[in-house]
């Protein structure tokens, strides 16, 4: 088996999905909202509307855009809202990155955020590129 068949049945691609929730992806990404919202719980109140609230949007964002996408029926519309995840994933890196540099976290959990992070970013690249070569 190759490394693309082996990201594809991962990715929940091998197959053409018949809902957003059959995707891998998109349940990686619900997972990763639910470490975040459990992160941002015991950030400073005074971040409650900003990194929090930046946070908790762009980990809502991910398994959003990929559903918002699937559910659209094209490729082409599939592609730019797999490209729209792509940019909350490298968002919510940075945001995370930010939130360990002023100490508001150093929870276990954010280890399992960013490899959930580093996931996610390789299995979008694989579906965007699958997607793309079949158009």
């Amino acid at each position: 088996m190759t490394g693309d068949e082996i990201s594809d049945r991962t990715a929940g691609m091998e197959t053409k999905p018949q809902n957003y929730k059959d995707l891998v992806v998109w349940q990686k990404g619900i997972a990763l909202a639910k470490i975040i919202y459990g992160l941002t719980q015991n950030f400073p109140s005074t971040e409650k509307f900003g990194l929090v609230a930046q946070m908790r949007r762009a980990a809502v964002s991910v398994p959003s855009n990929l559903a918002e996408g699937q559910a659209r029926h094209t490729t082409g519309e599939f592609v730019q809202f797999i490209s729209h995840a792509e940019g909350s994933v490298a968002e919510l890196d940075t945001q995370l990155i930010l939130s360990s540099e002023l100490r508001f976290c150093d929870h276990p959990s954010m280890a399992s955020a960013f490899e959930l992070i580093e996931e996610l970013r390789r299995m979008l690249n694989v579906i965007r590129r699958k997607l793309v070569a079949r158009t």
